[in-house]
């Protein structure tokens, strides 16, 4: 027969177990969290831009989806290659998206916030398809009850 001390132990060890537990998975589902960054981060609010240009690449992925452009320069004809971060992708397809909206080889026009880092990343407010209708691309610094 277990004396009282005993009983008190094991109880005293069950909740240091789920404790360590929920603790373990805190820590799990925080990393993620971790390396998701904020649009103040990576983008400037202030530097804002249109690229227009053919869609080359689509990834509806998480936590954001992306498109790639080749955006051919005004002055020297030279063309770059632009990434553009949209949305998470149920955000997009609650606003009507889905991974046909984006056909390589159309093209759009896209305005949104550039990296801070000045590489060729833009934060998309808003695209201009090529039939000229405009969506809301679901960027984290906009609200989109104003789009």
């Amino acid at each position: 027969m277990k004396t009282p001390l005993q009983d008190w132990s094991a109880i005293m060890k069950s909740r240091f177990l789920l404790v360590a537990v929920a603790a373990g998975c805190c820590l799990v589902l925080a990393v993620p969290l971790i390396a998701h960054h904020s649009f103040a981060a990576q983008y400037d609010r202030n530097k804002q831009t249109t690229l227009t240009g053919p869609v080359t690449k689509v990834d509806w992925i998480n936590p954001h989806a992306r498109f790639f452009l080749d955006v051919k320069d005004a002055a020297t004809g030279k063309v770059a290659k632009w990434e553009v971060e949209l949305g998470a992708p149920a955000m997009l397809v609650r606003r009507g998206w889905n991974q046909k909206a984006l056909p390589i080889g159309a093209t759009v026009t896209v305005n949104g916030a550039l990296a801070k880092d000045g590489s060729n990343l833009i934060n998309a407010s808003t695209i201009t398809l090529s039939d000229g209708k405009r969506v809301f691309a679901g960027s984290s610094a906009d609200d989109p009850a104003q789009q």
